[in-house]
């Protein structure tokens, strides 16, 4: 019987994800580096390209016994961990995210956050993320960062805001 592979995520060297990611499937690692498309301005053109959502992360789905393979692949630091285990991510939250990413539309930045403060416990009321909740660990100008459990890491996502609630 085969053994079971968990979601993990690997913390890599800045602006290395996509090739950090191309590199870990060359070498037979089932991974996932979810991009989302952003416009870009320089001073003669603007153009639209793919950024990681998760800046410095690439998830990978393995065997708790293979967790040593994926450090050998250059741009990749370590594992993120979570009360000093490796964070394992759990099935249905990769599934939430790669279903909201389907949507057109779906973009990750929040406007207008100046109704949340650090700590506010929120809970999304529509769209593919409904019923999820999650604690704001930071609120920008134009984004609210809300920590979901089991990530152990940041999650900023848009959403109008009647689309949000405190709870």
């Amino acid at each position: 019987m085969d053994k079971p592979t968990f979601w993990m995520v690997l913390y890599v060297r800045p602006r290395t994800e996509k090739k950090v990611n191309e590199n870990l499937k060359d070498a037979g690692i089932n991974t996932w580096c979810p991009m989302h498309k952003v416009s870009k301005q320089w001073s003669d053109r603007t153009k639209i390209v793919e950024e990681p959502i998760f800046r410095s992360y690439v998830f990978v789905n393995i065997k708790k016994e293979d967790t040593e393979k994926p450090k050998s692949i250059n741009g990749v630091l370590n594992y993120v961990y979570s009360e000093r285990k490796i964070a394992i991510v759990r099935d249905e939250e990769i599934e939430v995210i790669k279903k909201y990413l389907k949507h057109d539309g779906s973009v990750v930045t929040l406007h207008d956050a100046s109704t949340f403060k650090t700590n506010d416990k929120v809970r999304v009321a529509n769209g593919v993320f409904m019923s999820k909740c999650g604690k704001v660990t930071r609120v920008g100008k134009k984004r609210i960062f809300v920590q979901i459990e089991s990530l152990g890491t940041v999650l900023s996502i848009e959403f109008n805001t009647q689309d949000v609630e405190l709870i």
